[in-house]
């Protein structure tokens, strides 16, 4: 590296005098980086999903409801391994005992007292003849049976009903949204119809109407929800299916004749996986509500299997004398249909960052 000459004059002679005490060691030499290393990429490229997961990560509500629900369905799986008691098993000489855990038996809520009928309060697992070492930790119901068992087998219940619902939702709703999109004219017209007459038709009366074809239960309940939970979606993948056919890559593909069920799974489908993920789960808390409204209102599972719903009709009539019955079921509920819209919002914000703005 050539060094420049200082031309000998008196204003760079004096600055020479002024500045000959410092050392040269603080100067350093300037490196220039290489023009190549100057275009280089530091940080790792990320696919879609990987970046839709890294800004989901960002979202503390939303990480938080992702681990409630992903513990509510590991217990709700191994019903059997987490119930401490048989949820179908009664015991009427242990009816409405109140909760009682071992540890806590110096919070009232969970000692196993109650208010007698004169205001006094007694230990009621004592004067049932429960045995040493005995515990319902939410209590029991009228018939003697575990309220906690029974909490834990009805959200399994619920889910069950909330993910089959999901899943017609998904084959139905996407079939029937991208082949009207795609087709569009008088076909699309069509079809835009009978899904507005479908809709026009609330939900109670296609499930009395259901309850006179079929026996009530679960397999009933299931096949109401997904007569009608479709249409929402379908509207969904329809508006994405018209936006998306117009797209270049789309065209591209049918100038080099590729068959259209190609053209959808391979280039539209993909490009909607988003919305539709964020859209199913916004439809689980809305099924898991209307399983429990039916439980409650009485046409929903049949005895003795229990829902959420179930269990908190059951607690409805004695609230006023065992609130309990009727506060585990309905926190449970709530927690879980709180949990499914928290990581609905910060999924849609994951996939479509923009919509935030």
């Amino acid at each position: 590296m050539s060094h420049t000459e200082i031309p000998n004059t008196n204003y760079n002679q004096n600055i020479l005098e002024h500045t000959k005490d410092i050392d040269d060691s603080l100067f350093t030499t300037k490196v220039q980086l290489e023009s190549d290393r100057n275009e280089e990429i530091v940080a790792p490229t990320l696919n879609f999903l990987q970046d839709s997961w890294r800004r989901l990560k960002k979202n503390k509500g939303a990480m938080i409801s992702f681990f409630v629900i992903s513990l509510i369905i590991i217990i709700a799986v191994f019903a059997p391994f987490f119930a401490p008691h048989d949820p179908n098993a009664q015991n009427p000489a242990w009816s409405n005992l109140p909760p009682k855990i071992p540890g806590l038996e110096g919070f009232s809520w969970f000692n196993g007292t109650s208010i007698n009928r004169g205001g006094a309060l007694i230990d009621s697992y004592d004067q049932s003849g429960v045995p040493e070492g005995v515990y319902y930790y939410l209590g029991t119901d009228s018939l003697g049976r575990d309220l906690l068992s029974r909490i834990i087998f009805g959200t399994r219940i619920s889910l069950i009903v909330a993910f089959a619902a999901a899943l017609i939702n998904l084959i139905f709703g996407i079939a029937y949204g991208m082949i009207s999109g795609w087709m569009g004219g008088r076909v699309d017209n069509f079809m835009q119809r009978v899904l507005e007459i479908l809709s026009g038709v609330p939900n109670l009366v296609i499930v009395v109407l259901m309850l006179l074809v079929m026996n009530p239960g679960l397999v009933s309940i299931i096949i109401t929800i997904a007569l009608t939970s479709w249409i929402t979606m379908s509207r969904v993948v329809r508006a994405q299916t018209i936006r998306l056919k117009q797209q270049e890559y789309v065209l591209a593909a049918q100038v080099l004749g590729q068959p259209t069920i190609k053209i959808m799974f391979k280039h539209i489908l993909p490009n909607m996986m988003g919305l539709i993920i964020v859209q199913v789960m916004f439809a689980l808390p809305s099924a898991i509500f209307f399983e429990a409204f039916l439980s409650f209102i009485g046409i929903g599972i049949p005895a003795p299997n229990a829902s959420l719903g179930t269990l908190i009709n059951d607690g409805y009539k004695t609230f006023r004398f065992l609130p309990h019955l009727m506060w585990y079921p309905a926190a449970v509920i709530s927690i879980i249909m709180l949990s499914f819209n928290l990581l609905a919002d910060g999924l849609r914000d994951a996939f479509d960052p923009k919509m935030k703005e």
